[in-house]
């Protein structure tokens, strides 16, 4: 098999499975949401915050080292992964312990803090599962580990489901990602071992070890920031505002997060074109960033604008007990916008070599996180967090794209008229939301919302024929 084939279908797998699992993922927290009251999703999401975020000092960016250091030379793979093991095992235990010492100073109610110590399991068993999994990538193999993301989601699911139908507690939602995360360790290690000869103990090389962790500091860094920057505002809005607004932020949270499959899928496809065209073809380079940000603006803007009218509705498909989520779903949709467009920004800049100024604008859109969220939450609570997400996921945009045209010559002149074009048609959609919400079924809103938006855009020929052939053509290549 070809390199460029292998890419093609680690692509075509990757993508598939991220969708599925976003999907699965996004009805399970449905279901959490239409069967427990804000406070209790509160204390659910909580406890997983704090572990996400404990969970950096496990890895410390050596899943991604792994795969790198791997893919250079597959000979030392079990020299390489048995280097990292012997270092995640005493950062395992230092996770644990900081984990505890948190939880003890904070002073949580014992139902949170037993949540939290079940999903620390998770924590441990998610982080040998990466690197288990970023040997196989190191080999070009993402086809186990997207099948294995798929299976997780599933087995989370169809658990709980099953302890919701018996009537069980918090306790049970969060075995339920015991058990797809127990699976998942055994899944990895299993394949690991067949792919992967040889012994690991054997393999030991503290040289080795000492490089790959001096190696790990930069992807470390960015870690850290980047987790930081997704879980903090929920353990601040815990301890200022209380589980209830945990539980409401949460909701908008989950819509914006489930969502991002589109620009993720979009990018992951159009990353090796970004480096292909920055050796070979600079002007294509450009052509092909502009593109990418006239599609995403086109497909974030209606969902962006349309949930803002729709948010009273899609809330009650919960539980009319979120409908107090609206204002903060309202603002943190305004920043999917954001969210969408900064995806190409981001891939540019690390296709590009650019990968520092990455980590330097996600530091400072973290210190601008912390900043807001001290300021905001304790006065508006979920308000104040979704208002943090906008306003610094603008201004990682404006960091962003401030770079950008350093890298290639981009013409923004043909980014101008998509983006006029799209907010008139997504306005126009909007108005005829307004007014059918409240006669039709929110299902039906949006499928005629979805034709009336494209079929203006395709009147005020936003978008042409040629574009999308390009765009294709730029994954084929790739």
């Amino acid at each position: 098999m070809t390199k460029v084939t292998n890419i093609a279908k680690n692509t075509s797998y990757f993508t598939f499975a991220l969708i599925l699992q976003k999907v699965i993922s996004f009805a399970y927290f449905t279901i959490l949401a239409r069967t427990f009251v804000p406070d209790d999703l509160g204390k659910y999401y909580l406890a997983i915050s704090l572990t996400t975020i404990f969970a950096i000092i496990i890895d410390l960016g050596l899943s991604n080292v792994l795969t790198r250091e791997i893919a250079k030379d597959q000979e030392k793979a079990n020299s390489h992964l048995a280097s990292v093991l012997a270092l995640k095992i005493p950062l395992s235990l230092l996770a644990l312990a900081s984990l505890w010492i948190f939880v003890q100073i904070l002073n949580y109610e014992s139902e949170i803090v037993y949540l939290a110590y079940l999903s620390a399991i998770c924590m441990v068993l998610d982080s040998f599962t990466a690197s288990f999994f970023a040997c196989l990538r190191g080999f070009h193999n993402l086809k186990y580990e997207s099948i294995s993301s798929v299976i997780f989601q599933a087995i989370v699911l169809i658990f709980g489901i099953v302890a919701i139908g018996l009537h069980l507690n918090l306790y049970w939602m969060m075995t339920a990602l015991v058990a797809g995360s127990v699976f998942n360790f055994f899944y990895s290690l299993i394949l690991n071992r067949r792919i992967i000869s040889g012994s690991l103990w054997s393999a030991f090389d503290k040289e080795n070890t000492k490089n790959l962790w001096k190696i790990s500091i930069p992807f470390a860094l960015f870690g850290i920031y980047q987790k930081l920057y997704m879980y903090l505002d929920t353990v601040l809005l815990s301890i200022f505002a209380g589980n209830k607004y945990v539980g409401l932020y949460q909701v908008s949270f989950k819509i914006i997060f489930a969502l991002q499959f589109l620009p993720m899928a979009f990018t992951a496809s159009l990353y090796p074109a970004f480096s292909s065209y920055w050796k070979s073809n600079r002007e294509q380079l450009a052509i092909t960033f502009e593109r990418a940000m006239n599609y995403l603006i086109i497909i974030s803007l209606p969902i962006s604008i349309g949930t803002v009218f729709l948010a009273d509705k899609i809330l009650l498909l919960f539980k009319p007990e979120y409908i107090e989520a609206k204002l903060s779903l309202q603002i943190i949709m305004v920043a999917l916008i954001f969210i969408f467009i900064n995806f190409p920004i981001g891939s540019i800049l690390n296709a590009c070599d650019r990968q520092k100024t990455n980590t330097n604008n996600m530091a400072i859109s973290l210190v601008a996180s912390i900043i807001l969220n001290l300021i905001l939450i304790p006065k508006f609570q979920a308000n104040g967090a979704s208002a943090t997400v906008l306003l610094t996921n603008f201004l990682m945009f404006i960091l962003g794209i401030i770079s950008v045209p350093k890298i290639a010559a981009i013409n923004f002149r043909k980014i101008y008229p998509t983006l006029a074009k799209s907010f008139a048609a997504a306005m126009l959609m909007s108005v005829l939301v307004y007014f059918m919400k409240n006669e039709l079924n929110i299902f039906v809103v949006v499928t005629i919302s979805a034709i009336i938006y494209f079929t203006l855009l395709f009147t005020l020929k936003a978008f042409r024929r040629e574009d999308v052939i390009s765009i294709y053509r730029s994954f084929k290549k790739s």
